[in-house]
């Protein structure tokens, strides 16, 4: 039995996507990042990224469609959410546009709109295959799951395929969202996770400052990254300028220490109550 292919749209929040999938095979995946648009902002304006997902949307989609060498398809599918609304709607609109158009397998046919939940979409990204259809695995239950990106950071307990437990979120700020603004309170730029982690590469450890745990003695399972943050920014408005200059690479290494200390400690208490047969992480 020939696999189902099929049509992928997502524009939850500041990437304009589109890919093409022959089961769990990647045939073509075309993305369209609005950073350079964001960057003086200091984080994603909403307006401004739907209008770009209004002017990318049609080429991102045909380029996709080219790359996959196909012109037929079973299905297409788009993320309905979570992320910023007025921009899913972009993609949500083209996808309707396409399901009703002459793009399906059997001529006359409207294809079928699948509606996706994003934040499943990176728990499921593990199974995706290149084209030489690896990696070959399969998911293990219970699994684990740790999502993290930029506006989400959970911890899902995966009991059997689409049965999902929600174990763990944060209370405030997601972690990618605290990376973006300590990035802002070093001066550093937008999106704050790359630039960071490269400053952190060349810190010291034995240099760098302690910041407090959030949750640290409270045995759920949710994260929060809203003290964090607060608790950098008086780190940082202590310091001379002379210290600061001397000192953004341990002060990088720092607060990226704090952030992704919290995401083991939370994962590790996880697997100890819930004793999961794999872990899953996805995120972006």
């Amino acid at each position: 039995m020939d696999k189902p292919i099929i049509l992928s749209i997502d524009t939850s929040c500041d990437e304009t996507s589109a890919a093409v999938t022959s089961g769990r095979l990647v045939l073509s995946n075309v993305i369209s990042s609005q950073i350079s648009i964001h960057q003086k902002y200091g984080g994603v304006y909403p307006a401004l990224a739907k209008r770009a997902h209004q002017e990318r949307i049609d080429y991102v989609v045909q380029k996709a469609i080219q790359n996959a060498k196909k012109n037929r398809f079973d299905a297409v599918a788009v993320t309905q959410g979570p992320g910023l609304a007025i921009a899913l709607e972009v993609g949500i609109k083209k996808a309707k546009q396409i399901s009703e158009n002459p793009l399906a397998i059997r001529e006359n046919h409207r294809l079928p709109l699948i509606a996706v939940n994003h934040l499943e979409g990176h728990i499921y990204s593990c199974l995706a295959q290149s084209v030489g259809g690896l990696p070959k695995r399969e998911i293990i239950f219970p699994a684990l799951c740790l999502v993290v990106s930029g506006g989400h950071t959970e911890l899902v307990l995966m009991k059997n395929h689409g049965e999902y437990q929600l174990i763990g979120e944060t209370l405030d700020d997601a972690c990618g969202e605290a990376l973006d603004k300590a990035a802002m309170i070093l001066k550093l730029g937008y999106p704050g996770g790359p630039v960071i982690e490269k400053l952190a590469s060349k810190g010291e450890a034995l240099r760098s400052y302690i910041l407090s745990q959030p949750l640290k003695d409270k045995k759920n399972l949710n994260f929060s990254y809203s003290g964090l943050k607060t608790q950098f920014l008086y780190l940082i408005q202590s310091l001379s300028q002379k210290e600061f200059s001397q000192n953004l690479q341990n002060l990088a290494l720092s607060f990226q220490t704090a952030c992704f200390e919290q995401i083991t400690r939370k994962t590790s208490q996880a697997i100890r109550v819930y004793q999961p047969k794999m872990i899953l992480c996805g995120g972006g």
